[in-house]
């Protein structure tokens, strides 16, 4: 794993060429959208809920 550069490698190559063919815009666009949803999700776990009055 550790020793083995073919994974990194072929995922440089995938990602250079959905960028160069203009393809990989959907791509980041998606992986921004799930980025600021789930930091959305991770602040709104982490702020206090205020208690109702009764």
């Amino acid at each position: 794993m550790y020793n083995n550069p073919t994974a990194p490698m072929a995922a440089g190559v995938g990602s250079a060429a959905l960028a160069m063919t203009g393809a990989g815009q959907v791509f980041w666009l998606a992986l921004a959208a799930f980025a600021m949803l789930a930091l959305g999700l991770a602040i709104k776990r982490i702020v206090p809920v205020r208690a109702q009055k009764p």
